[in-house]
């Protein structure tokens, strides 16, 4: 006489079917775990902002400290006009410039982070 055939199944095969509560919908229902994603992104986002304004201030802030400590430089012309007035007038703009244009490609690559993040949930 042959055996009688069994099927094994685990115990576990109905909750690896079940669907998954998407993370989206978490934000959407601002659930509990909706607002630990939210608040890590804006943890992120203002560690960011917070970066790139120490660091322009630092620039802008320390220029006046150059000068008080190097008198020398305010007595100094480039083409007639005085060195702290040309680095007021064209150095400072494009740093300010350089540091929207990190913080803009930052600020995307969190949140595409962000996304990534929540749709692998």
């Amino acid at each position: 006489m042959t055996p009688r055939r069994v099927t094994v199944t685990s115990p576990r095969t109905a909750a690896a079917r079940r669907r998954r509560y998407p993370a989206t919908r978490e934000i959407d229902e601002q659930t509990r775990v909706g607002e630990v994603y939210m608040r890590s992104l804006l943890r992120t986002q203002f560690r960011l902002a917070m970066l790139i304004c120490t660091m322009l201030a630092c620039v802008v802030g320390g220029l006046p400290l150059l000068f008080l400590l190097l008198p020398e430089l305010t007595e100094l012309r480039v083409a007639g006009i005085p060195l702290p007035w040309v680095i007021l007038a064209g150095l400072i703009y494009p740093a300010l410039v350089a540091g929207a244009w990190y913080y803009v490609r930052q600020a995307e690559r969190n949140e595409r982070h962000f996304a990534d993040l929540v749709e692998r949930r």
